[in-house]
């Protein structure tokens, strides 16, 4: 009973959500930002966070430290274990970002910088930044040549990138790592402190990529999911993140009852997934147990000599074991055992009625992408 009341609030709160786009996460920003939809997904996964007041000051630089912090966990390597000690000489080992500093250090983000000052608290450049999201890729070598000429073609101000930024900035900008703040077209400047505006959009461009392309030690740490159970063929799979298409057909199980002569158009349903949806190479994509939730959009009766029932239902809302709500919309029909007897087809009145538990198969209307590393679905 618990489970279900708290499975019930989700939905309820998700709904909202949903309902209600122009809800901001700060109050300080709304939808009208340019970065608003980058900083409300760093959000909702624990990378950003605002400050007591409620804001989130998208203007204000970060530092060094700070953006060391964001990107650890936006690869998800917060909780890495990691034994090399850096020994930067102006880091102590009760800093708060300490060991946060080592993993991004063996990441390979940042030079391994020991006796070196690591100024914690100066704020990052976006040469630095740039150079880090970088870094946490897999990328191709190109000659400086090659660099030049990307970046003469790209930047009104390429003749005052440092020459240590030269390659990361031509990568960059091959990787569509860049970030175009408004009123800065046309321009890296790369001495520039980046704002927190400017670093959610680094990270969550750095995030896609790394998620098809991370560099040799990442790729060591994400690790897919794997599992038994029903399997889907037609899902593409690109580094971690699996794209299960529109159209693509999978089970669900009712615990509704639904019924031709019983339910009503608008109707609410509920659902669960029944067993670990798969790749054929048993890459995990949704989880057992996952609630659904949706409306019955079409009820047909049965009448005598003249129909027989069917029910349309339409899925709209997924619930992860993580807690995860997101919008899935999918559609089944349920038509009424099919038979060949005589009487049966004279008599036209078999209704639908499903019984308790019982498995359906739903067709996606719009494509699901998800993080095979740790069931993450993006809208």
């Amino acid at each position: 009973m618990l489970k279900r009341l708290f499975n019930g609030l989700i939905v309820l709160c998700a709904l909202i959500m949903f309902n209600n786009p122009a809800n901001a996460f700060y109050t300080d920003m709304d939808e009208s930002h340019w970065c608003y939809q980058s900083i409300k997904f760093l959000t909702e996964i624990g990378v950003l966070v605002g400050y007591p007041d409620g804001t989130y000051k998208p203007d204000i630089p970060v530092s060094r430290a700070e953006f060391a912090s964001m990107v650890i966990k936006s690869l998800g390597q917060e909780n890495a274990n990691v034994t090399q000690e850096i020994n930067y000489a102006d880091i102590e080992p009760d800093f708060w970002g300490y060991k946060i500093i080592q993993k991004a250090v063996y990441f390979d983000l940042i030079p391994n910088g020991r006796g070196e000052r690591f100024r914690p608290y100066d704020p990052v450049t976006r040469a630095e930044a740039i150079t880090i999201a970088v870094n946490a890729l897999t990328t191709s070598q190109i000659s400086e040549q090659r660099a030049q000429n990307i970046i003469s073609k790209s930047y009104e101000d390429y003749t005052q990138l440092p020459a240590w930024f030269l390659m990361a900035a031509a990568k960059s900008q091959l990787l569509d790592l860049d970030v175009i703040t408004p009123g800065h077209e046309g321009k890296m400047e790369p001495n520039r402190p980046m704002n927190r505006a400017e670093v959610a959009a680094l990270l969550y461009k750095m995030m896609q990529e790394a998620k098809l392309n991370p560099n040799a030690k990442l790729a060591e740490t994400l690790q897919k999911r794997t599992a038994d159970g029903y399997i889907l063929d037609n899902v593409r799979v690109q580094g971690s993140i699996g794209v299960i298409p529109a159209g693509a057909i999978f089970p669900i199980q009712l615990e509704t009852v639904v019924g031709s002569q019983i339910s009503n158009a608008a109707d609410i349903y509920t659902a669960k997934v029944p067993k670990n949806i798969v790749t054929k190479e048993k890459y995990l994509l949704v989880q057992e147990g996952s609630d659904l939730k949706g409306q019955v959009k079409y009820v047909q009766p049965a009448k005598l000599f003249k129909q027989n029932g069917e029910v349309i239902i339409k899925n709209e809302l997924l619930v992860t074991p993580n807690d995860q709500a997101v919008m899935l919309y999918g559609v089944a029909t349920l038509d009424p055992e099919t038979t060949n007897g005589f009487w049966r087809r004279l008599f036209k009145n078999k209704a639908v009625l499903t019984k308790p538990n019982q498995i359906v198969n739903i067709r996606l209307l719009g494509p699901l992408k998800i993080d095979l590393t740790n069931g993450y679905i993006y809208e």
